[in-house]
């Protein structure tokens, strides 16, 4: 099995409230909280795997006080090309996961076939409220670009899989890299923050509540005695070793 070095980038950062970030209304709700917004790569001899794609630059203009760097910017300050990167894994299609996929003209896509169906099924129409957390230019790049539709859990590359989760979404998906300091899983939106799935405690924007529960376990399952990654926490850049400026290693 390859094993692949991990690297976390964050493309995004602002401050929002802790009642945006966490489920149920607490007296802390309106307390300022900070959020941050990645990108990750995992690199070995034989292949160039990114994890998400971020937010498109146009939209990303319209966010109010966010600090934004495209995050093929972040890919060059590793070295590393977008049109090398064989493999763009989607762990959902929400705007800010997915925003850049025609960066990578090389790559194929892989997405749980579940959260595909929810937003181009039959229910697409009946689901206008949700439809802001999508962006539709990304649904029009992906109907002509190679993509996976998985169902499940699935091997992208030798040392890469992908699990199926659900509960922030239909197919929510999270990502398990082999290293040499053990497995990585990197949860992006199956937890935020590291007090969600630390503290048992859901983000607000959710497709199940129990499936949230479900995922925090089937994530922790998958670690092992390994490390799990939030998708949104800024402590991600102070728990690991940085690189360049925005970039840490994981592993």
């Amino acid at each position: 099995m390859s094993e692949f070095e991990v690297y976390a980038l964050c493309y995004g950062r602002r401050t929002g409230y802790r009642g945006e970030h966490f489920l149920g209304y607490g007296k802390d709700s309106a307390d300022r909280h900070p959020t941050a917004y990645y990108v990750w790569v995992a690199v070995s001899a034989e292949h160039t795997v990114v994890v998400d794609a971020g937010i498109r630059p146009e939209r990303a203009r319209q966010m109010d006080g966010l600090d934004y760097v495209e995050p093929v910017r972040l890919l060059a300050g590793l070295g590393i090309d977008p049109a090398a990167v064989d493999h763009v894994v989607l762990t959902h299609l929400h705007y800010d996961h997915c925003g850049t996929v025609a960066d990578f003209p090389g790559a194929r896509f892989v997405v749980q076939r579940s959260e595909m169906d929810y937003w181009t099924g039959p229910w697409a129409k009946r689901i206008e409220r949700e439809r802001w957390l999508l962006d539709d230019v990304v649904l029009g790049h992906l109907r002509d670009a190679p993509v996976d539709l998985v169902d499940g859990d699935a091997e992208v590359v030798p040392g890469i899989g992908v699990h199926l989760v659900g509960g922030h979404t239909a197919g929510m998906q999270v990502v398990r890299a082999g290293t040499a300091a053990g497995a990585v899983v990197l949860a992006s939106d199956a937890s935020h923050f590291y007090e969600n799935i630390e503290r048992d405690h859901p983000a607000p924007l959710l497709h199940s509540t129990t499936g949230v529960y479900a995922a925090f376990d089937r994530v922790k399952e998958l670690a092992g005695t390994g490390l799990v990654v939030p998708g949104h926490d800024p402590e991600v850049l102070a728990r690991y070793p940085p690189v360049a400026d925005r970039i840490v290693r994981i592993a």
